[in-house]
């Protein structure tokens, strides 16, 4: 299967500003079945990533398949850095709570 240059792209850029803030990345995107981009590890919290080229860009069948299924973690969709930075300034704002009780 090939990919868009765009998709190459943007899944670079979301993978190299989540490590930066700290997070460890692994680049699923070869898995298929359905099987989302990344798999992020932030923080003892696992975060499964569909990465789209843009907002309007279209799940797959076999994608639509999977998200009904899962039942574990966190599972995103980011189509920009933002995006995809913003549920790790979640999980940092949940643990400073928890830090503060």
């Amino acid at each position: 299967m090939s990919y868009a240059k765009k998709t190459d792209k943007i899944q670079q850029e979301i993978m190299d500003a989540l490590r930066k803030h700290g997070a460890f990345v692994v680049d699923m995107s070869k898995a298929g079945k359905g099987f989302p981009d990344l798999v992020i590890g932030y923080r003892n919290i696992t975060i499964l990533c569909e990465v789209k080229s843009s907002p309007k860009a279209l799940y797959t069948q076999e994608q639509l398949k999977f998200i009904a299924q899962w039942s574990g973690g966190p599972l995103i969709r980011a189509d920009n850095v933002e995006s995809a930075l913003r549920v790790l300034r979640m999980i940092d704002a949940q643990k400073e709570t928890e830090e503060t009780y």
